[in-house]
């Protein structure tokens, strides 16, 4: 009698679940390659139909599900229609592994995984997000605050490891009692491919500075704002860039409020986009005056460019600079602190090529995504297979 297919199975299977399809893509793509590469069967699971980032996935050998998620809601049914549909992609696939990341991902697939019965359950936190965000949070904000460590804490209840980006974060998750110091463990964000990331000297003439975020009021975009406004005013010549799209998030910025902000000529509205390589190519500067991250992607994205970063010492963003060395770090929501460490690129320009080298150096060093990625896949107890091309350049 032939054996089943569930018995008979030889590879292991890997589910990675995502609240963006694009961001599978965007984010994990070499990830992911790495996976099929250790020879497991793996299937991505996201919300939205992007049928260019479902074609790489297929391409890269990665089994695509879409699955119900409000990825920004806060609705009690969409939430538990979230759960059901996770579980029935579970009860399907029936995988080995499961790798979430970000905050309803975990916290949805980790309590599928556990009433589907899969030991091997890992989680990515990226970052703690809205929620947690905040030093004196309004009634509803405490509320779902009280609510997300609650479902932390029974998503992540007996997972082999949780993968947590900045030491704040995970003192945070400790303290709360969400993970314990055996079951979680630092990693250097989600890396970055410096090879599709290549170093490009900066342009000529006058300094550039782009910020790069979702338009949220955390990513510290007023304060830019502000400080563009503080620097324009000394250095006309200075010019200051905004690139990302709108957001549904409850602590968006709305358009009407950049429509204002281009029109009287304070900042250059760049749009969104999905290639970020071009502007970061055509800028001098990166500047991040957010209030918290993980592990800034776009500092890294920066970096491996070859380009100085301004940020603030919020968790995740502190933990990216070299102050001084690498680009500056000022406090957080402090705009005219954050004009007075721009305005150094304008009058010592030199800064502007001998920081962004040392910072593509940091980037090849301790970013390069094929060193995050060994990380994470001898983590799960897998055998990590390096990409024919994965030579790395020496230190520059």
């Amino acid at each position: 009698m032939a054996a089943s297919t569930e018995t008979s199975r030889t590879r292991t299977r890997v589910a990675v679940v995502a609240s963006l399809t694009f961001s599978l893509v965007n984010f994990r793509l070499e990830l992911l390659r790495s996976l099929v590469r250790s020879g497991c069967d793996v299937y991505a699971l996201a919300p939205d139909d992007d049928p260019e980032s479902i074609a790489l996935l297929e391409e890269a050998g990665v089994h695509f599900r879409q699955i119900s998620m409000d990825r920004t809601g806060t609705g009690l049914l969409a939430d538990i229609r979230t759960l059901r549909t996770i579980k029935a992609a579970f009860d399907g696939i029936r995988p080995d592994i499961v790798l979430p990341y970000t905050m309803k991902p975990v916290i949805y697939a980790g309590l599928a995984a556990r009433m589907v019965g899969i030991p091997k359950r890992y989680a990515l936190i990226t970052g703690l997000g809205y929620v947690f965000t905040g030093d004196n949070p309004s009634f509803r904000k405490k509320l779902l605050r009280q609510a997300c460590v609650f479902l932390y804490r029974h998503a992540l209840k007996g997972a082999v490891q949780v993968f947590i980006y900045n030491n704040t974060d995970a003192e945070i998750f400790r303290s709360l009692h969400i993970v314990t110091n055996s079951n979680s463990m630092l990693v250097p964000g989600s890396g970055i491919d410096t090879r599709h990331f290549s170093q490009a000297p900066p342009p000529d003439g006058p300094p550039v500075f782009l910020l790069i975020a979702r338009l949220l009021k955390d990513k510290g975009i007023r304060e830019y704002v502000e400080a563009a406004r503080i620097l324009r005013a000394r250095h006309p010549q200075a010019r200051v860039q905004l690139l990302g799209p709108f957001d549904p998030n409850p602590a968006a910025i709305a358009r009407k409020e950049v429509e204002e902000w281009t029109a009287n000529g304070t900042i250059e509205y760049l749009g969104e986009a999905k290639d970020v390589r071009p502007y970061l190519r055509s800028c001098s500067v990166l500047v991040l005056p957010s209030y918290r991250e993980g592990i800034p992607r776009t500092v890294l994205e920066a970096m491996s460019t070859g380009r100085a970063v301004v940020t603030t010492d919020a968790p995740g963003c502190v933990d990216t600079v070299e102050d001084g060395e690498t680009g500056f770090i000022v406090p957080v929501a402090d705009a005219a602190a954050l004009a007075q460490a721009m305005e150094k690129f304008v009058t010592t320009p030199s800064s502007i090529v001998e920081m962004g080298k040392r910072a593509r150096q940091c980037a090849v060093e301790r970013y390069d995504v094929h060193v995050v990625n060994r990380i994470l896949i001898e983590e799960m107890g897998l055998q990590y297979i390096p990409p024919a091309n994965s030579n790395r350049e020496a230190a520059c």
